[in-house]
């Protein structure tokens, strides 16, 4: 019986799947021109001396120092605020911009983490590090995603670190560092809830550090006109929806995730098979559930 992936999936870039689902994301061009030349950059450094010597005759120096960058990006905020999507998209439009095809994104699995063996987890990171940087080859670009970062990431100097945990994120670190070598063409996006507990040392570490917050009243109800465009609703009934989703009785603005995930589908149940969806349906079940609880940033 064949062991399963330490990765959630392997996707070649760029992916025609995700540039159309750049195009569900609300905000995404904004957010991606705000992290565009940065990310640029990270992935260019490799090229710095030969800029350096075209445009500034090889003098300034401190692009020595900006080559000594770690490949390491920061998507933090609350649960289902879009960041793991956001960074998949964002990867697949940067490497489309590049004109680098043969290039690979890799999603890492929570199943990194192991069985409790001693030293699984650190050998499991180390086995991804070998896989991505052996699929660059001595061209190619790869760009590594780390969902949910905290869960590998957290500070070392937690009193209830585990040994096993210490060792995990040593391999982590250890792993980014030694990205370096490949001239930006490999980048970590780590993706977590919760930026207080990562390690120090990966804090520093970081090139760009974003934050990813739940959507205002605007956005939302941007979101709804946009996914609900084929029922025809009148401006009041969105901005009922939006309200019906904002924050109320001491409970927190709904997220993302919680309207495309929870509302809109415990909505079509109520009218599927029978009839068709309407204002109703999305009115009634937005009245009777509640936003994803925040998840305490400490």
């Amino acid at each position: 019986m064949s062991q399963p992936s330490i990765f959630d999936s392997e996707t070649a870039l760029p992916s025609d799947n995700l540039a159309k689902r750049e195009k569900t994301l609300l905000g995404f061009d904004q957010r991606y021109d705000r992290v565009h030349d940065q990310l640029r950059l990270l992935l260019n450094v490799g090229e710095l001396d030969e800029w350096n010597k075209k445009h500034h005759g090889g003098t300034l120096g401190l692009c020595d120092l900006v080559a000594e960058q770690y490949p390491l990006v920061i998507f933090h905020g609350d649960v289902g605020t879009g960041k793991t999507a956001m960074a998949e998209c964002i990867a697949n439009r940067l490497v489309a911009e590049a004109r680098s095809s043969d290039s690979m994104l890799f999603k890492l699995s929570n199943r990194v983490r192991g069985n409790g063996m001693v030293g699984e987890m650190g050998t499991l990171i180390a086995e991804a590090f070998r896989t991505v940087t052996k699929s660059v080859g001595k061209s190619r670009r790869a760009i590594l995603i780390i969902d949910e970062g905290d869960s590998l990431a957290a500070s070392r100097a937690q009193d209830h670190s585990h040994h096993e945990d210490k060792v995990a994120v040593n391999t982590l670190i250890q792993g980014i560092d030694d990205l370096r070598q490949y001239g930006g063409r490999i980048i970590v996006i780590l993706c977590t809830n919760r930026l207080s507990v990562l390690d120090p040392a990966l804090l520093r570490r970081a090139a760009i550090i974003e934050t990813f917050a739940r959507p205002s009243d605007a956005e939302r109800q941007q979101l709804l006109q946009m996914d609900l465009a084929g029922l025809g609703l009148p401006q009041s009934q969105l901005v009922e929806l939006t309200r019906l989703t904002g924050a109320r009785d001491s409970r927190p603005a709904w997220t993302y995730s919680d309207i495309r995930t929870r509302l809109y589908p415990a909505a079509l149940a109520r009218a599927y098979p029978d009839r068709a969806l309407s204002f109703a349906d999305l009115s009634t079940v937005a009245s009777t559930l509640h936003a994803s609880p925040v998840m305490e940033d400490k």
